[in-house]
């Protein structure tokens, strides 16, 4: 049997399966917290049963050890039936997920990667008010203790911190010789005495993120991922994850909802209107580079032929593409979608053109700026010479 039959095969199971079993109205039954929590965790559990929620773990988990290509196919009909993104989980499946694998010891794999297969939640700790693209100038201080690390200071830009129970997070633990030689990565209960999340309310009425202060808050040493002070390498295999398959995800499921501007172009009776058809179809070729570009990363990836900045260009390329695609919508909207309510909760493609306008910029800023990803691919990519010292622009 060929491997086209074989992946021609895995489409049809996947998408009978979500045929019968992805959530119906789930937009409508997500406008609380409580409900978008709800909603967000029986879907997942049901796409764990299936086999279907962590196709890019190894084999030995429910569903893993799928190739790039079937992971596609996955990810193309839960996209094609317009089923809700795992928002709650994305932290788990993604970034904790790849850290533990990568970089955690046997037992931290063993206690921790079947808990979020049950539903445990994970959020970052990585940036501060003072700290988000330039991450190494992190101030948030652990001093260790005998057998615990005691933590004090600020995260900011949490996703979902006020729904998770574990965090990984960024601490200083030197501040001799170079900034990323001081940083280490611990994991948090973040019901421990001292930690507290306040939630921030956003300009589209959402609470996507989440501040967290850290007061005497102590950790384990058990419950740190490498070395002391090695963190900064331990960070790297947490975000590569976000600019790999998260960013495949991502952009399969953009270029799924295209179907949301050829209906407003029906809807609105441009369908003879030049202008709008040239902005059409130069969005759809940009969705198709998107995800054009982050295939060819991860097989690189997988091939080992990685080049230094080849991240940068796939988050630069689909946060650009997230962003003309919901100006677009909002554009053809016209003034009665500028006068529609965001929905709480609101996904990145959800067709409530207001707040995916809104929400794609969040793209332009988190996992490293769009500024910072070009000076990446001009330093590392380009060779051009490194920013000055005290350059002020």
């Amino acid at each position: 049997m060929s491997e086209q039959t074989d992946l021609d095969q895995l489409r049809s199971q996947v998408r009978a399966w979500l045929d019968a079993n992805k959530p119906r109205d789930w937009r409508a039954l997500s406008r609380t917290q409580d409900d978008f929590v709800k909603t967000q965790r029986d879907w997942f559990q049901k796409l764990v049963k299936a086999g279907y929620a962590i196709p890019h773990w190894p084999a030995k988990w429910p569903g893993g050890g799928r190739s790039l290509a079937e992971q596609k196919v996955i990810y193309e009909e839960i996209a094609r039936a317009d089923c809700p993104r795992l928002l709650l989980s994305f932290v788990s499946t993604y970034h904790a997920f790849a850290t533990l694998h990568e970089c955690g010891t046997p037992e931290q794999q063993d206690h921790y990667l079947p808990r979020i297969l049950e539903g445990e939640t994970w959020c970052q700790g990585f940036s501060e008010p003072n700290a988000g693209s330039d991450l190494a100038s992190l101030k948030c201080k652990a001093e260790r203790k005998g057998d615990v690390y005691v933590v004090n200071g600020q995260k900011i830009w949490s996703t979902m911190a006020q729904f998770a129970d574990r965090c990984l997070l960024l601490v200083r633990t030197s501040s001799d010789g170079p900034k990323q030689a001081g940083i280490t990565y611990l994991l948090m209960d973040m019901k421990s005495p001292g930690v507290t999340v306040r939630p921030i309310h956003q300009i589209q009425g959402d609470e996507e993120f989440a501040e967290i202060f850290l007061d005497n808050v102590e950790i384990p040493v058990s419950e740190r991922v490498g070395e002391e002070g090695a963190g900064w390498a331990v960070a790297n295999a947490t975000l590569a994850s976000e600019r790999g398959l998260t960013l495949m995800e991502l952009s399969y499921r953009m270029r799924g909802a295209a179907w949301r501007i050829a209906e407003l172009i029906r809807k609105n009776g441009r369908e003879e209107d030049a202008g709008v058809l040239r902005d059409f179809g130069k969005l759809v070729t940009q969705l198709d580079v998107a995800t054009a570009i982050a295939d060819q990363f991860l097989e690189n990836r997988i091939k080992g032929i990685e080049g230094a900045g080849d991240a940068s260009i796939v988050k630069n390329t689909y946060a650009r593409a997230l962003r003309d695609y919901s100006l677009l919508g909002l554009r053809l909207g016209g003034l009665d979608e500028q006068y529609v309510k965001p929905i709480t909760f609101g996904d990145l493609n959800t067709g409530n053109w207001m707040a995916d306008f809104m929400n794609s910029y969040a793209w332009t800023i988190a996992g490293g700026s769009d500024e910072v990803q070009r000076k990446i691919i001009a330093e590392k990519m380009l060779g051009m010479p490194k920013e000055p010292k005290g350059w002020v622009l």
